[in-house]
């Protein structure tokens, strides 16, 4: 996936220059989500649809509960808005009990399980 004209792809968090002397330009001065060396995701391959459209990006995936008085685990993505054209910038976040955390986790997990069972067997 191609990264945004100045920048190039976000890269851990850091808008990186593509040439050596290119400044670093502001083009994501509106994310959203904040993203650090302790984001879940990052770089992974997203997309979104909608009945008119469907657009591909870079997206970032994060899970976290409060520091204090940790009440939820939250759950939030988002997709790199330079590379989109239909979508404005924004973060999707749901909150999750512990129990439907567990259920989420267990269900990555089968399915996880299910796509590695078949890379395995497709390499044989």
């Amino acid at each position: 996936m191609p990264g945004c004209q100045h920048c190039g792809p976000l890269a851990a968090g850091v808008l990186k220059p593509q040439e050596p002397g290119e400044r670093v330009s502001d083009c994501m001065s509106d994310r959203i989500l904040s993203v650090t060396a302790y984001t879940t995701l990052d770089l992974i391959d997203g997309e979104a649809e909608a009945h008119e459209f469907t657009e591909s990006a870079y997206a970032v995936v994060n899970a976290t509960a409060p520091r204090k008085k940790p009440d939820h685990v939250k759950l939030e993505l988002e997709l790199d808005n330079s590379e989109l054209e239909q979508l404005p910038a924004h973060a999707d976040r749901v909150r999750l009990t512990p129990d439907q955390a567990r259920e989420l986790a267990a269900d990555l997990e089968a399915n996880a399980d299910k796509v590695e069972s078949y890379l395995s067997e497709s390499d044989e």
